[in-house]
């Protein structure tokens, strides 16, 4: 399994380190209180299916819920690439021996349904396949995915993705039990749980329903964790900002002072 090395310390250790609190510094590096390691896999599970992530640099630097770091102990084959595209130093991991297929699972106009492109294809066909994924902001995958393409046109790369509704709204972490933040539409998910759901189709029967349970375990608890800690935080209304326009409407509709 590679590693970025800023794995070590995710945003909320950091953030915890920096307020003094306890760290689970042998286990899932997260705050003691909210420590995900009775939670975790004993042991990163082995699959078939090669799992690589193109990671935004920022995307675990400046995002305190990144999944990231709970895959990488949840799964062994797993390599983690930070940049903003597709190095060709890349090619090798994206260029396994034929027959294996390499899918990017990312929700591009010509993607095939993940499920309807498993059912197919024969299993000899895709007995080891690799699987790609983009991970950052929508907008950073988006930058991320153009910048890649000559790269994944060059290695033959499949296209596939999961079911998303572009026509309505996302669910929020108090809608779904497994919805870290908010997004943009149905079907968005977090990079974890794309992993689980790809998983569970790409793995040998049986097995992959095994692997999606163990890694939407993991995902529910953290999910349960964060959205106990918004409900409990007290917020102070944030004051109204009024535009200037108004007050000089509410300025000259006050009555003039007499002398």
């Amino acid at each position: 399994m590679d590693l970025d090395p800023v794995l070590s310390d995710d945003g909320d250790s950091a953030a915890a380190a920096a307020a003094g609190r306890s760290i689970c510094h042998t286990g899932c590096g997260r705050p003691s209180r909210v420590c995900l390691c009775p939670y975790l896999p004993p042991s990163p599970l082995p699959t078939s299916t090669t799992v690589v992530i193109l990671h935004h640099p920022h995307a675990l630097r400046r995002n305190p819920l990144s999944t990231l770091p709970l895959l990488a102990r949840s799964l062994s084959n797993l390599h983690l690439l930070p940049g903003r595209r597709l190095a060709s130093s890349s090619a090798s991991l994206l260029a396994p021996p034929s027959p294996n297929p390499v899918l990017l699972l990312y929700p591009s106009p010509g993607a095939a349904d993940l499920a309807s492109w498993c059912r197919s294809t024969p299993p000899s066909a895709r007995a080891s396949p690799t699987l790609l994924l983009l991970d950052g902001t929508w907008r950073q995958a988006k930058e991320m995915h153009a910048a890649s393409l000559p790269l994944l046109s060059s290695l033959g790369v499949i296209p596939v993705a999961l079911p998303v509704d572009s026509g309505v709204d996302g669910d929020s972490m108090f809608e779904s039990e497994l919805v870290v933040k908010k997004e943009p539409h149905k079907g968005c998910i977090s990079t974890m749980e794309a992993v689980a759901r790809a998983l569970r189709l790409l793995e040998p029967e049986g097995k992959g329903e095994e692997i999606e349970d163990a890694m939407l375990r993991v995902l529910r608890a953290m999910v349960a964790f964060q959205a106990e800690h918004l409900q409990n935080r007290t917020v102070k209304p944030r004051v109204k900002m009024r535009k200037k326009k108004e007050l000089r409407r509410e300025e000259h509709s006050k009555p003039a002072k007499q002398c």
